[in-house]
């Protein structure tokens, strides 16, 4: 059975390209528009906050499925670009996200390919089961560098 769930942000305009923020999690800070757009820089911009979603999401995902296929994961970093199309008219639209995540995972000797396709089958997982990613129009494209070492000192997900 089919369950839903709500967030909420409460968002108040505080003056010329500026707002304020309010995250239904408790976190609260200013926002504007980008600098090319009339806005200010040095804050939280709309696009910012829909690339970051997107990005924090699919990381998310990704530390529960490294949980799943028992992955002893080192680090994960990822950054994302967000392409956004301006046209004509000035309508504007994200068209893709690039993901370019680093994974450095351990494993015993001799099964670096076992585990780097383990590695591989979980990013697909994330990405499958990420709410932002699957939320968006935009091509969703996920280009990462997976590195695996043998006898290194791991640090197990969830532990």
């Amino acid at each position: 059975m089919s369950r839903t769930a709500t967030y909420h942000t409460d968002v108040k305009w505080t003056g010329e390209h500026w707002g304020h923020l309010a995250l239904g999690n408790g976190p609260e800070m200013q926002f504007s528009a980008p600098s090319d757009a009339q806005g200010h820089a040095g804050v939280l911009t709309p696009e910012d906050a829909f690339v970051a979603a997107a990005n924090t999401c699919v990381m998310l995902m990704f530390i529960w499925a490294a949980e799943r296929f028992q992955l002893n994961l080192i680090s994960y970093e990822c950054r994302t670009v967000g392409t956004k199309l301006i046209e004509l008219d000035r309508t504007e639209i994200f068209t893709r996200l690039d993901f370019h995540p680093v994974i450095r995972v351990a494993c015993d000797p001799g099964q670096r390919e076992v585990v780097e396709a383990r590695t591989r089958r979980a990013l697909q997982a994330a990405q499958k089961y990420s709410l932002v990613a699957n939320s968006v129009k935009s091509e969703v494209v996920i280009d990462a560098e997976i590195i695996v070492t043998e006898n290194a000192a791991v640090h197990e997900v969830g532990s």
